[in-house]
């Protein structure tokens, strides 16, 4: 599976495991990882789609985004799910990271971010609107690390946010943030891109990772 790696500037700290969206590694998600490693990490992107579709880079227009789905509908979520945890495992063997290793995710990269904190044991996790986590939440208890979840709230593919909300406030390292906007709002080549919505979640980001996993 190929699995880009971006060096902060110091050349070492700790690690987090990009988790795409299903338009694979494009620019946007080049401009994630480079604004992580600014940040002190080293950050790898496991390319999901490598079974089927390698190489895979979905346009943001309507079909492109339609394109995008019919490229997903062939992804394994369990095997997706491994792939993640072991670019987890492969992390923490590099001798360039020096501290512990966090997954972080957007959309379909959120879903699986948060299952892979249900399935393994990174040391952080950070999910953007995961289409899937409201129907999974009930496994919540098996997440030890800390865990912050982001969902706009006129997302009309994820209606039922508020399971996430009721679930957070029962387990203590789980933290959500809520948004007055729509789906993907962060991505700033999408069609649901909001500026001030992304740049708040952002900064949120940013420091619940310097205090969860700090460079």
């Amino acid at each position: 599976m190929p699995l880009p790696v971006w060096l902060p500037e110091s050349g070492s700290g700790p690690g987090i495991v990009l988790i795409q969206e299903i338009f694979g590694l494009d620019g946007y998600l080049r401009g994630v990882a480079e604004k992580l490693a600014a940040l002190g990490y080293v950050v790898a992107v496991p390319e999901l789609f490598h079974r089927f579709q390698p190489g895979w880079v979905g346009e943001h227009d309507e079909a492109g985004i339609q394109k995008s789905m019919e490229v997903v509908g062939n992804l394994d979520f369990p095997l997706a799910v491994q792939d993640v945890v072991k670019s987890v495992q492969y992390l923490r063997g590099l001798p360039e990271v020096t501290g512990g290793v966090g997954v972080l995710g957007f959309c379909l990269g959120g879903t699986l971010a948060y299952a892979a904190a249900v399935a393994s044991d990174p040391d952080t996790a950070v999910s953007f609107y995961g289409s899937g986590v409201p129907d999974q939440i009930g496994t919540l208890d098996q997440v030890s690390c800390p865990i912050l979840f982001h969902f706009g709230t006129e997302d009309s593919f994820i209606t039922e946010y508020q399971k996430v909300v009721d679930a957070v406030a029962e387990h203590e390292g789980a933290e959500i943030a809520l948004e007055p906007a729509g789906h993907a709002f962060l991505n700033h080549l999408g069609p649901w891109y909001d500026k001030d919505a992304a740049d708040r979640a952002w900064d949120l980001t940013a420091a619940f990772l310097a205090r969860t996993l700090p460079a």
